[in-house]
């Protein structure tokens, strides 16, 4: 118990809760996004990268050494630098020597350390590691004073603020992290044009879409195809925010008797390979993929997954999409480049800002490492010039040496030495005294005099510190140009895909051909094969062919009545060549005055011209046509009774011309320009009648001339000039020769 009068201290805080938490709050903020989860924009790094790379280096692993216990890596870096657990520490230390998680590994693993199954690596008792190459590169010159050291977290020994990086290592592999209110997110690129966007930008100033056509988009350890569209690639690089599309990499191997496999040797990035066939598995399991049959893991150390369609008539670009659609083997990787700015200031930069920024740090470090070798330079000359000092007076020297009380103030009054010099003279054996070694000084001195006035032309100079930095770069794209296997770019560079409409129903279907056949009657039927002989149809008692095609299972027929109306149907739903066949109005609700005009097969990009008795027409896509129910798509617009559809053919891609010919027999030829396309309406008038109406319509190649039926054959009219006129013309009489029936074909 206090005795009286005894004075308690209490620290006692006078402020308010908000502001106490908020302040607290705020400190751990800064220390999480500061020292924890993002990188710094110099090495690349975050801390717990930087002090590993640091305490193997300590350790002595270089690539030429033998590896050391990744226990005796994570006891060193926790112990000495990280007063975190040993598991963050050993998770960050593997996944720096995974290949197919970093595009440059900066440790070179002995032992499992783990796979793209997802496995994990094995404990650190197991596993051995020592720096890679490229590890070197960026520790390179940290013993020369090139970057500022702190104390550790205990104060018992220090550590680098940031590596001397001498790696774009940001881009180069890439990085990720969350901290308290913000993130980042930046892919791996190729070191060659991250190398060569750098000279452009030392040359001269350029944009980001420029620099853009050089560093093409990310390149990923694991591979894969890069299918973002060019715009948008410029505008992540250009606002440091974005993503990228990535796809896994596949072909189509051939089998016997027509059947294939789809096998894929590539996956997007960060995709963990079991789980991606667990998903697949899962897919064909639920029936979500009838296309695809099975998948089979055939993978050793490079990836292999085989796919196995359902049959061969599986399109494959097909099968891909909807495996794109459903499953990871399409990825997107975003883009955030919220990165810190001389270590201290949050930024979200873009591609340029990141590599000026590395580019003034390698300005820096050269700089500094230039004048820590200035002063070792200057030292050893002081010390070569005592020694020359010494071989003009040896006689002296020895003299004073050997009999002065006090030798060292002696020699620096004599000869005007410095202590520096006087203590390396001191410190000079006998037998290096010869006059062989006394050349050798002065070579030496010449030597170092040269390099001396070097680092001080240096150092005075900027545009030399860039020409350095620019000689760094060149023999850093050669280490890892194209043409190196560590260097060439896995990740191809490929266009966006247009969007595919998957119809997996249709995809299932076989594709075998067959030729449509419809009576006179409207009675149809799909006799299997193509070149079928009229004389192995059979009709029903007064019927005859009206139509003939010749398609397969696959197609869809488009059937066009005489109201106006297209109605849809599947080819692989047609009865079979036995018998007669089945009525077309059983199969559509074609109306009771309403007659079949003409079939069709649908094609993508192609083109209907159609007409009514009346001479009204247009032009339509065969997409607009394709009904989705029984009862058709209205296109043409007719009044029952007074018109009728009547006409419905294609138009041949570089069909420039249109011929109509009336029941008049009057015919007329205008240009193509001249009809409008439509979805749906009335039309245009072809052709102008007193009487009757139209018979029939043509589009055809000005240049290849009007071909019509000529008796048994055919013949072209090549000079159409005489019947050349203006849409809702009356026409000519045609030439002589034109079938009675007025019908071209």
């Amino acid at each position: 118990m206090p005795q009286d009068n005894q004075i308690i201290e209490h620290n006692i805080i006078d402020q308010q809760m908000g502001d106490l938490l908020s302040d607290r709050y705020l400190s751990y903020a800064l220390s999480t996004i500061m020292s924890r989860s993002l990188p710094d924009v110099r090495d690349g790094m975050k801390p717990v990268h930087r002090r590993l790379m640091y305490a193997m280096y300590q350790l002595k692993l270089s690539p030429n050494t033998a590896p050391k216990k990744s226990a005796r890596v994570v006891g060193d870096v926790i112990g000495k630098f990280h007063p975190h657990g040993d598991t963050a520490v050993y998770d960050a230390m593997v996944r720096l020597a995974q290949d197919f998680a970093q595009r440059y590994p900066l440790v070179d693993g002995q032992g499992n350390f783990g796979n793209i199954d997802g496995d994990n690596a094995a404990a650190m008792r197991y596993t051995e590691a020592r720096l890679t190459d490229v590890a070197l590169l960026l520790l390179d010159g940290i013993e020369e004073n090139a970057v500022d050291f702190r104390p550790t977290y205990d104060g018992s020994e220090n550590e680098p603020v940031v590596l001397p990086g001498g790696f774009p290592n940001l881009l180069a592999n890439g990085t990720s992290g969350i901290a308290v209110g913000m993130a980042t997110s930046i892919p791996p690129h190729n070191v060659a044009e991250l190398c060569e966007a750098m000279e452009v930008m030392l040359e001269r100033d350029p944009t980001v879409a420029e620099l853009c056509d050089i560093v093409g988009g990310p390149d990923f350890p694991t591979g894969g195809t890069l299918v973002e569209d060019k715009a948008d690639i410029v505008k992540a690089y250009e606002t440091g925010r974005g993503s990228f599309r990535v796809r896994a990499k596949w072909e189509k191997e051939d089998l016997k008797q027509g059947q294939y496999q789809i096998v894929v040797s590539e996956i997007p990035y960060q995709v963990q390979k079991s789980k991606l066939i667990e998903k697949i598995a899962e897919l064909i399991t639920s029936r979500k993929l009838p296309m695809l049959d099975d998948v089979i893991d055939e993978s050793a150390e490079d990836i292999r997954l085989v796919l196995v369609p359902k049959n061969r008539n599986v399109d494959p670009n097909l099968l891909m999409e909807a495996l794109f659609r459903n499953c990871d083997l399409e990825s997107r990787f975003s883009l955030n480049m919220n990165i810190l700015e001389g270590g201290l200031v949050p930024k979200v930069m873009t591609l340029k800002e990141v590599l000026q920024n590395w580019l003034n740090h390698q300005q820096e470090v050269l700089v500094r490492r230039s004048q820590y070798r200035l002063e070792k330079v200057l030292h050893r000359l002081e010390v070569l010039e005592g020694y020359l000092v010494v071989y003009l007076n040896i006689d002296e020297v020895i003299r004073i040496i050997r009999f002065e009380d006090k030798p060292k103030e002696e020699l620096m009054k004599v000869f005007d030495l410095t202590e520096v010099q006087v203590e390396a003279v001191l410190n000079l054996r006998l037998r290096r005294l010869h006059k062989l070694e006394e050349m050798e000084i002065r070579s030496e001195h010449d030597e170092l005099s040269k390099e001396r006035d070097g680092l001080q032309k240096l150092i005075a100079s900027e545009a030399r510190q860039w020409t350095r930095i620019k000689k760094q770069i060149g023999e850093l794209k050669k280490k890892f140009g194209q043409d190196t296997e560590l260097g060439a770019r896995r990740t191809v560079i490929g266009n966006a895909p247009a969007p595919v409409v998957v119809d997996l129903e249709a995809a299932m279907i076989e594709k075998e051909p067959i030729t449509i056949i419809c009576s006179h009657q409207g009675w149809i039927k799909a006799m299997k094969g193509h070149g079928v002989s009229p004389k192995d149809v059979k009709y029903k008692d007064g019927d005859k062919e009206a139509f003939i095609l010749e398609a397969q299972t696959t197609d869809k027929l488009l059937v066009f009545g005489t109201n106006g109306r297209f109605y849809t149907l599947g080819c692989d739903k047609l009865p079979p060549g036995r018998g007669y066949g089945e009525p077309l109005r059983l199969m559509l609700e074609l109306p009771n005055d309403a007659e079949v005009a003409q079939l069709c097969l649908h094609e993508e990009g192609l083109k209907f011209l159609v007409v009514a008795s009346t001479g009204h027409g247009f032009i339509v896509p065969s997409a607009d046509c394709i009904a989705q129910t029984k009862n058709g798509k209205q296109v043409l617009n007719v009044s029952s009774g007074k018109a009728q559809a009547k006409i419905c053919k294609p138009v041949g891609k570089d069909d420039d011309m249109v011929a109509v010919i009336g029941q008049n027999r009057k015919l007329l030829v205008f240009y193509i320009e001249e009809l409008p396309e439509m979805g749906r309406g009335k039309g245009v008038i072809l052709q102008k009648y007193k009487d009757g109406g139209v018979s029939d319509v043509k589009s055809f190649v000005q240049t290849a001339g009007l071909e019509f039926k000529y008796g048994a054959g055919t013949t072209v009219v090549e000079d159409v000039s005489p019947w050349l006129g203006k849409r809702a013309s009356a026409g000519r009489m045609p030439p002589n020769g034109f079938p009675k029936n007025n019908q071209f074909d």
